[in-house]
């Protein structure tokens, strides 16, 4: 029994109304193993780990779990069962304490009343696995994202599951944090734990992977031991990833003569930055890479108004310099678009609220007032072109991740930009939203504006951008393009102790 695989899914099928979701779909979990499972948007992943956390019934189908055929009805009954699961929305409560969110329908008792002094001593030691120093007392909401995120991990360790189910856990997580992450789980792997790893981040996902299924269509394509893929059985997973970017449109036409609008900066310093140069030009997507205090979002934040320079010159599309404050950079077509959705959104505002206050409150034009009738023809444009599906009325915070995400891109849109600076735009939320706002990206470009593009995710970079450029401690490092722009080009540049000189004189290159 104890070196027979841990859970047998056995031709699952699942279908919502008239659509399709799984179809005679297996998967072996191997005990002590982290088992991959990947596949394109709407292949069925996130179908299947609600199936195993008794969240959706399948239609047909056998599971076996630890040897036995399981029926799991509810998330209280794959807990009972020993599953524990985090999924991409976590279910925590951002209003309750930290401690609160770790243990939910879980307080250990003491003579029959809540032991606080227990929840904080088993906490203590799951916290410091996972490398996280919070203030358990604090509202939850305090918390940045990544930290979040984090604590829904340290909620389902507490329970002490031998199977973990994890849907996209790193989605939030910063380079470091998922570094982290990925020495936990080798831990507990080390430890006996058997794992089940559902991510959009392939390269990470097969570095950490001893098992891999790819789902297409709602079937198992492919089930095979990391170690045993063959070359293009890596390339078709390989082009996965790229199915999550839209191919770029046509370029913008080159017409003799005619210079494109551009952003030029010269030895720009102030902060963490130094000595930043280069030139970004209408049409194009320009990437910014970098660790975890790089600079590259100082960059976009003294772009933008919100940092001051020390030094330097920038001169921007219009002829002038950096702005000297966040409405001022609106009234000049320049916009900050963050994944940090807390300073974007009013999420008790109804959705036309949302769309309006930039237009309104930036413009030097026109009355200043705020106009219920024409918030909501805002609000009607935007909705049908975003696809946010909601009315205008309701409140903001009413949405899915994804659907606020897109309602800051609205509101920014009604300015009609011609700078976009871009703050990991797309953190957090659903693979569908994410496909959708990379769309809008590639249409920023195509539609003529300058884009400048911050992830800590290398995928939406070599995935979106015409070209990155790599910051290290506040400096320009390098800039990758065409075939050399890949994951591992840049990690050497963003991670390396030194820069080599070839990249030095690739940074003077981008400054001319």
């Amino acid at each position: 029994m104890s070196d027979s695989p841990i859970l047998f899914v056995r031709t699952v099928a699942k279908r919502f109304g008239g659509t399709v979701v799984l179809e005679d779909m297996n998967l072996t979990v191997e005990r002590g193993s982290i088992h991959a499972v990947v596949g394109e948007s709407g292949a069925g992943k996130s179908t299947l780990i609600k199936v195993l956390a008794g969240i959706v019934r399948p239609d047909r189908g056998t599971i076996e779990y630890d040897g036995k055929k399981v029926t799991i009805g509810s998330p209280d009954a794959a807990r009972k069962q020993g599953i524990g699961v985090v999924l991409q929305q976590a279910g925590l409560f951002p209003e309750r304490p930290v401690l609160a969110n770790l243990f939910v329908n879980g307080e250990p008792l003491h003579n029959g009343l809540i032991s606080r002094r227990e929840m904080e001593a088993r906490s203590r030691d799951v916290l410091r696995q996972l490398g996280l120093a919070v203030d358990v007392h604090r509202p939850l909401s305090d918390l940045a994202p990544g930290e979040r995120q984090l604590i829904a991990i340290a909620r389902a360790l507490l329970e002490n599951p031998r199977l973990l189910i994890l849907d996209d856990p790193n989605s939030a997580l910063d380079r470091r944090q998922s570094e982290r992450l990925f020495a936990v789980l080798r831990g507990l792997k080390a430890r006996g734990m058997s794992m089940l790893y559902a991510s959009n981040r392939l390269e990470e996902t097969l570095a950490i992977a001893d098992q891999l299924t790819v789902i297409r269509n709602g079937r198992d394509v492919l089930s095979k031991a990391r170690q045993d893929l063959t070359a293009s059985e890596e390339a078709m997973i390989g082009q996965l990833r790229q199915s999550l970017f839209p191919l770029p449109p046509r370029a913008l036409p080159t017409l003799a003569g005619t210079l494109r609008p551009q952003i030029t900066v010269a030895g720009l310093g102030g902060g963490r930055l130094d000595g930043i140069c280069f030139t970004a030009r209408a049409g194009e997507i320009v990437g910014l890479a970098g660790l975890a205090g790089s600079g590259a979002s100082n960059l976009l934040a003294m772009l933008f108004g919100q940092q001051k320079a020390r030094e330097g010159k920038v001169r921007f599309p219009d002829g002038d310099g950096l702005p000297r404050t966040r409405t001022e950079a609106a009234r000049r077509n320049i916009c900050l678009i963050s994944g940090e959705r807390g300073n974007g959104l009013m999420p008790d505002k109804s959705i036309a609220f949302n769309l309006s206050n930039v237009v309104v409150g930036a413009r030097d034009w026109g009355t200043r007032w705020y106009s219920p009738r024409m918030a909501l023809g805002r609000a009607a444009r935007q909705i049908e072109a975003l696809r946010i599906r909601s009315a205008p009325e309701m409140p903001a915070g009413s949405l899915s991740a994804g659907g606020q995400q897109k309602v800051i891109i609205a509101k920014w849109l009604e300015i009609g930009p011609q700078v976009v600076l871009l703050d990991e735009p797309a953190r957090g939320i659903d693979i569908g939203s994410k496909q959708e706002i990379y769309a809008l990206i590639r249409q920023m470009a195509a539609s003529g504006c300058i884009v400048l593009l911050h992830s800590k995710e290398l995928s939406e970079l070599t995935g979106l951008c015409d070209r990155i450029l790599a910051f290290r401690q506040g400096r320009l490092v390098g800039e990758i393009a065409d075939a050399a722009m890949d994951a591992g080009t840049i990690l050497k540049l963003i991670a390396a102790d030194e820069p080599g000189s070839e990249h030095r004189q690739s940074r003077r290159e981008s400054a001319a």
